[in-house]
């Protein structure tokens, strides 16, 4: 699940809330300023040296948190916080399972809900041995049975509109999958590739999960109605979208349940909504590695991604949402992001079964 950062050019009133790209092709680890409370290491004393040596924490490039927070581990742990980043989540599961009997470090964060069936058939992952806060089980990834992969964070792949554009064309604007199919919105429609990105993947998936073995008859109609296929996410949202910055004339765009939280217009609302009919839930994990040089280093990561300090930064971070409950959220999430009740998903068993399938057959549809 990675994204970019809403960049300034979006509109100038964003530059000093966004700033800097978070997605699979930008790394901005220790991003962020000194200020803050201390963390919560799950149970150590700010200051208390349990631990000493190097815990190394594999990533994907988009991992990022404030500095403030990776000084208050290493301070309250005893240890020394390496990041070693290895690509998106596709590339990071593939490197972990090629590299189970050597682990590429002690812990892990960013394998996904769409690669985790991959990783614990791959054996990466050992148990977290601690106690998990509340909210967290509720993203358990299904069929993992020995709690490896435990969750961090979470959003929701949605398509989104432009909400001023249909405003000034008198047209309603889209709510479900099924509408997207309507002449009326022909031409209009943008999103990236399933093969070239995670959004454009977890989309393939939503047309999966909601139309079943028709899903191929469903991507024919969609075509055919003028829907864009662009390379990545960064495309769609800047180039092709109409309110994305530049001078795009598709109103209708896929992108995430967060974003209209990051085009609000200045006076209590937003210009941009996400059709919440629409959307396919993202999970990330963090896991420690089987075979880890740290195992009890390993142990000290996961209580602290789960930590209050770590669950509230998350949003501005890496703009996603919380696992934990009780964390607040920024003010603009809470009002301008809402979720879905009953995000689309499909099981993790059978993404890992058919994926290779699905894209194949995905590929030679949107090639014809």
């Amino acid at each position: 699940m990675r994204r970019t950062a809403f960049l300034p050019t979006l509109k100038p009133a964003l530059a000093t809330t966004l700033g800097a790209l978070l997605l699979s092709s930008c790394s901005l680890v220790g991003s962020g300023d000194d200020d803050g409370s201390a963390t919560d290491t799950g149970g150590a004393e700010p200051g208390a040296v349990e631990a000493g040596g190097t815990v190394v924490l594999v990533t994907h490039d988009s991992f990022s948190l404030p500095k403030k927070l990776i000084k208050d581990f290493e301070a309250d742990t005893g240890y020394d916080l390496e990041l070693r980043s290895n690509g998106d989540a596709g590339s990071l599961t593939s490197q972990l399972v090629l590299n189970a009997e050597n682990p590429l470090g002690d812990v892990a964060f960013g394998v996904d809900n769409t690669f985790g069936g991959r990783a614990l058939e791959g054996g990466v992952f050992t148990a977290y041995d601690g106690e998990l806060p509340p909210g967290v089980a509720d993203f358990a990834l299904p069929g993992d049975e020995e709690g490896a992969l435990v969750p961090v964070d979470n959003g929701d792949v949605c398509v989104n509109v432009d909400l001023d554009w249909f405003e000034r064309e008198g047209i309603a604007p889209p709510e479900d999958l099924d509408d997207l199919l309507d002449p009326a919105y022909e031409d209009l429609f943008v999103t990236s590739g399933a093969t070239t990105s995670s959004p454009g993947f977890a989309f393939l998936l939503a047309t999966i999960a909601e139309f079943g073995s028709d899903w191929q008859a469903y991507w024919e109609d969609l075509l055919a109605n003028g829907a864009k296929v662009v390379r990545g996410w960064e495309d769609a949202y800047f180039v092709d979208f109409t309110a994305g910055g530049g001078d795009g004339d598709r109103p209708i765009v896929l992108s995430y349940d967060s974003s209209p939280a990051f085009t609000t217009d200045g006076e209590g609302g937003t210009t941009t909504g996400a059709l919440l009919q629409t959307c396919f839930e993202q999970v990330e994990y963090v896991g420690a590695l089987a075979g880890a040089e740290n195992p009890e280093g390993a142990q000290a990561v996961i209580a602290w991604m789960l930590s209050e300090e770590v669950q509230a930064a998350l949003p501005e971070s890496m703009y996603v949402f919380p696992v934990r409950e009780g964390v607040e959220l920024p003010e603009d999430w809470a009002r301008f992001a809402p979720r879905p009740e009953e995000p689309l998903a499909v099981d993790p068993a059978d993404i890992e079964a058919n994926r290779d399938t699905w894209l194949r057959e995905w590929q030679d549809l949107v090639s014809r």
